[in-house]
C-alpha cells in the first residue's frame, strides 16, 4: 500500500458555551462521538479525501458545559488496489486522529476553559476497524 499525506484542512470548528449548573461534587461525562467519511476526488482515484470528526453535545438527559464540533479532511495521493482501501482507511484515520485531539484541545483552551483533551488511543478508534489488519505503509 503506497499514499502520501498532501495536507490537512480543518472543515468546522465550532465551540459553544452553555450555562449548564453542576454540582460540586458532580461526575462531568463528556463522551465524546466520532465519525468518519471518505471521499474519493471527481478528478480521478488517485486522490482520496477522509474526513474525521468529533462532536460533544449538551441535552436535557445528559447536559454539558459546551457544545463542540470539530471536522478536519485530510487530502491523501494513494496507489490502492481494491483489498487495500480498508486498510487505508484504518491507516488514514489513525494519522489525522492526533492532530483532531490537537484541534480540540486548542479549540476549547481558546476558549478560556480547561482545555479538554481527547484520550491517546493506541488502536482503531472505530469498532469496525478493530479486526486485525497486517499491511505494510510506504508513506512519503
Amino acid at each position: 500500500m503506497k499514499f502520501d499525506l498532501k495536507g490537512i484542512t480543518a472543515e468546522e470548528l465550532t465551540f459553544k458555551l452553555n450555562r449548564v449548573r453542576l454540582a460540586p461534587d458532580a461526575k462531568l461525562d463528556i463522551k465524546p462521538q466520532f465519525a468518519r467519511q471518505v471521499r474519493k476526488s471527481a478528478a480521478g482515484d488517485d486522490i482520496l479525501f477522509v474526513s474525521l470528526s468529533v462532536k460533544v453535545e449538551s441535552t436535557e438527559e445528559e447536559p454539558k458545559p459546551f457544545d463542540i464540533f470539530v471536522t478536519l479532511v485530510g487530502i491523501f495521493g494513494t496507489e490502492l488496489s481494491a483489498e487495500e482501501e480498508r486498510p487505508f482507511v484504518v491507516e488514514a484515520t489513525r494519522i489525522l486522529y492526533p492532530y483532531l485531539r490537537a484541534a480540540v484541545t486548542n479549540l476549547t483552551s481558546s476558549a478560556f476553559i480547561a482545555p479538554l483533551n481527547l484520550p491517546v488511543i493506541d488502536g482503531p478508534i472505530f469498532p469496525e476497524d478493530r479486526e486485525q489488519f497486517v499491511f505494510k505503509t510506504d508513506v512519503n
